[in-house]
């Protein structure tokens, strides 16, 4: 059933016979149209999209006006009742309220003087206005940005927005721009994420969340590495690789080849990731190698890793490097951080699998009551450490290497 069975208001008269004969040219075929008719239905298609958001727009501030649901806000009585997303049905109710506030808009958009992407940006450019300027600026705003939208593109729009208020007041802008981007400048940076995981196909996923400059300095710097002048053209015929593999690859590159002397010190050692591998899988044999952090990864790999990087001497101390300290120093140095990485490969208590860069070092007998700084050193994450000095434990070194703890009765 239409809406023309419930009700003989003109709106409700219009959608309905829309629907109508829209239904009735549901199965029609279009192969018969030429390129004139092809273009003009288009046009036309895309003016009743705006028109159609700006009737909706205005039903749902008349939703909320005669409270459509007693239990439940207008998005979400949208998002249930018409099976939406939440997230989608809220933004349509912010743009509903975006229309009404700026009427200007809202004709232009039932006109189909803008398309609904226009439309959009420029209510994202109005609401960025600051709340001191004067109401006949923010008319004057709106009026230049729907002049402009007769030449730009949804996307240019939205960046023409952002300065609109250099325009319509040139000389309080710069002040208000300064105070937003330092403003901005300390949310981003406290907004930062980095989500990640590991695939049970050894791959690794994930998300970040990144401001704006970060982000910027970061896509430079993939681009410059992705760009076809300075990556072999792969697939059939010289065809391009697409972007995202592109990138993919300028990313992987982009962590391999980071300057390991500007990584910062995690558990004693640069953030570095050593490959421990015998002579005989360099040299070409076909056993895995292994990375400190635990994983295998393939003989292959490994010698192209080495072709790029300095390579630990499988005979530890061969560099006439100290291993035993004695007394002499307190704290264990970067050649006794690999010997551990290597011999223990993390943490060391049971139970636990925290990887060498976020372990630490732990004299087995105190430093304070003799021990030495040598190569007996356990491995052993924060907590643990802690746990060795904690007085309502007891700790004892298992046969296979483990540190167990039990806790004193």
């Amino acid at each position: 059933m239409t809406a023309l069975g419930h009700s003989s208001h003109p709106v409700t008269v219009a959608v309905a016979s829309a629907r109508a004969l829209l239904s009735s040219v549901a199965e029609a075929p279009v192969w018969s149209m030429d390129t004139g008719q092809t273009v003009a239905t288009m046009d036309d298609v895309v003016a009743l999209e705006a028109q159609l958001r700006q009737v909706k727009s205005r039903l749902l501030v008349q939703a909320e006006a005669v409270e459509v649901s007693p239990t439940m806000s207008v998005p979400n009585w949208l998002a249930h009742r018409y099976r939406l997303s939440r997230p989608e049905a809220h933004r349509q109710g912010r743009v509903a309220k975006g229309l009404a506030t700026h009427p200007a808009t809202d004709t232009a958009l039932g006109d189909a003087r803008v398309n609904n992407e226009q439309a959009d940006a420029i209510l994202t450019g109005l609401d960025t206005l600051p709340e001191w300027l004067d109401q006949d600026l923010k008319v004057k705003a709106e009026e230049h940005l729907l002049e402009l939208a007769k030449d730009y593109d949804a996307k240019a729009l939205k960046n023409l927005a952002r300065k609109i208020l250099e325009v319509v007041a040139p000389e309080e802008a710069d002040a208000h721009l300064a105070k937003l981007l330092e403003r901005s400048a300390a949310e981003d940076e406290d907004a930062n994420r980095l989500y990640a995981w590991k695939t049970p196909q050894g791959r690794w996923r994930g998300t970040f969340d990144l401001d704006g400059f970060s982000g910027d300095c970061l896509m430079k710097g993939l681009r410059a590495k992705a760009a076809p002048k300075h990556r072999a053209s792969k697939g059939p015929l010289g065809q391009r690789k697409p972007a995202a593999d592109r990138l993919g690859e300028a990313f992987a590159d982009y962590v391999r080849r980071y300057p390991a002397t500007k990584l910062p010190q995690a558990g004693g050692l640069n953030a570095t990731a050593v490959v421990l591998m015998p002579l005989e899988t360099l040299m070409g044999g076909l056993k895995a190698a292994k990375l400190d952090t635990g994983e295998d990864i393939s003989p292959g790999l490994a010698r192209r890793i080495a072709c790029d990087a300095a390579i630990i001497p499988a005979v530890l101390g061969g560099k006439s490097e100290v291993l035993d300290l004695g007394r002499t120093k307190r704290f264990h140095n970067k050649a006794q951080r690999i010997v551990a990485t290597i011999e223990q490969g993390g943490c060391i208590a049971e139970g636990h699998d925290c990887p060498p860069g976020m372990s630490q070092i732990h004299h087995p007998t105190p430093w304070s009551k003799g021990g030495e700084t040598n190569r007996d050193a356990w491995m052993l994450c924060p907590a643990a450490h802690r746990r060795c000095h904690d007085p309502s434990y007891t700790h004892q070194r298992l046969p296979n290497g483990k540190v167990r703890f039990t806790r004193r009765t």
